[in-house]
């Protein structure tokens, strides 16, 4: 296979200062991608900023000879997810790829965790990644071509104290699902990453930048093995739209939302009684589908009424 190169390509990584998002926009520059490194420079939690984390990840990419500009604007307003597109408008004159990789975790569950812990994630997750995915929208459309790729977590799957996170998390997948059905017309792609790398926000001590990429790789659970997933999915042959990826550890997998075949009940109105005797047929696995999207979803779950119709006219 030949080298994928993102030459004449312009991406957009936010969260890109430390971790995964610094190993995304290393590895699309090294590929010969022009890349706007994003990054508020905060805590895990949120709180702060800092110019040092982009504009270090800046002077790699350009030492290595790539080309790269830093930008530390706030995903989490409408105003800052708009000037991250206009630096890479401004820079270098379009925009092909966004990877919203920006997040903040504070950890807490039910009952102790306050409705402002899940207001903050879903602010920079949620909202963050509409933001940016908002603005860089009527370039893609002009042009007739872009890439996307939201971060979602594993952390979907539920652990017990990190509630906010997880449920901002899920949003992001029903945010590139709808994204994906408007950007088809257009060239656009919109797919998921949930990473799995050592990093501070998956538990890892706050260590320098250096120090954080060693205890990694010792961990066998480096950002450089989440960022190839990545740069395909940015990549302009990448042939899937609105799906969910995982990355880590040397281990490449899909996830997906699926539904159970279940049981249609035809003998009169069901009862709470009904659900309750037929309980093991409507958690059967076997013959599950994959909804490209809603409207699938609600064709095959109604297809026995469709059925049902199709008779009533023959007879």
């Amino acid at each position: 296979m030949s080298e994928l190169r993102f030459d004449g390509r312009v991406a957009v990584i936010t969260g890109a200062g430390r971790g995964i998002g610094r190993a995304h926009a290393r590895l699309l520059a090294e590929r010969g991608a022009k890349v706007v490194v994003n990054d508020l420079g905060g805590s895990m939690e949120g709180e702060g900023a800092d110019a040092g984390p982009a504009q270090s990840v800046v002077e790699e990419i350009v030492a290595a000879g790539g080309e790269a500009v830093a930008d530390t604007h706030d995903v989490s307003t409408r105003e800052g997810g708009q000037a991250i597109i206009d630096t890479a408008i401004d820079a270098f004159g379009r925009i092909d790829i966004v990877v919203n990789n920006a997040g903040i975790i504070r950890y807490g569950g039910l009952p102790e965790v306050a409705l402002a812990n899940l207001e903050a994630h879903l602010d920079v997750h949620l909202v963050g990644s509409f933001n940016t995915m908002w603005a860089a929208w009527p370039y893609f459309v002009e042009q007739g071509y872009g890439r996307v790729v939201l971060t979602t977590s594993s952390g979907v799957f539920g652990l017990e104290n990190n509630l906010s996170y997880a449920a901002a998390k899920g949003g992001v997948i029903g945010l590139a699902r709808s994204a994906k059905l408007a950007g088809e017309p257009h060239g656009i792609k919109v797919n998921l990453i949930a990473p799995a790398a050592y990093t501070r926000m998956a538990g890892g001590e706050p260590l320098d930048e250096a120090a954080q990429e060693a205890a990694a790789v010792q961990a066998g659970m480096p950002s450089d093995a989440v960022a190839p997933m990545v740069a395909y999915l940015a990549h302009e042959s990448c042939p899937v739209n609105g799906e969910i990826y995982t990355a880590g550890a040397g281990r490449f997998g899909r996830i997906f939302i699926a539904s159970t075949e279940g049981y249609v009940h035809q003998d009169g109105p069901p009862t709470i009684e009904t659900v309750a005797g037929n309980w093991d047929t409507i958690n059967d696995e076997k013959g599950y589908f994959v909804p490209s999207g809603l409207m699938a979803w609600s064709g095959a779950f109604l297809k026995h009424q469709f059925a049902q119709g199709l008779d009533s006219e023959a007879s």
